[in-house]
């Protein structure tokens, strides 16, 4: 099993949006709950939670003071401020299905890096070719 298998909320595997939630449910607060106390509307909060906008700095910083974990880790998931699930309280269903979407991000990575660089290549060939006509 690969790193990125086992890393829930690293920049491949998880967004900010999907480590905000998780960080709140650690918290065991619900989104109203938290908006309350960033003085923000729920709305604000949903918007951040589904990756839809990000808070400003001022708002990120005390977002990860509420919710105990480091700007850095909201970010971008690296350090150890909220440990994955373990998969032994998941149940076995559950577990599984957990790694085949992990497996599956990570396939939907690597191909959009492929798609990425024939892009690159197609636009190097079609420059190439006007610049001769």
């Amino acid at each position: 099993m690969t790193d990125i298998m086992n890393d829930w909320y690293g920049p491949d595997a998880a967004t900010f949006g999907d480590r905000v939630a998780a960080a709140r449910e650690s918290a065991g607060m619900t989104q109203g709950q938290l908006a309350r106390r960033m003085g923000v509307k729920k709305t604000t909060l949903i918007g951040w939670e589904q990756d839809l906008s990000e808070p400003r700095a001022n708002k990120l910083s005390m977002l990860s003071g509420l919710l105990n974990v480091s700007m850095s880790w909201l970010l971008t998931g690296e350090g150890d401020d909220l440990s994955a699930p373990s998969e032994d309280t998941l149940g076995e269903d559950m577990a599984a299905i957990a790694r085949e979407l992990r497996s599956l991000r990570e396939d939907l990575r690597q191909q959009a890096e492929r798609a990425g660089r024939l892009e690159k290549t197609l636009r190097r060939l079609v420059a190439t070719q006007e610049s001769a006509e």
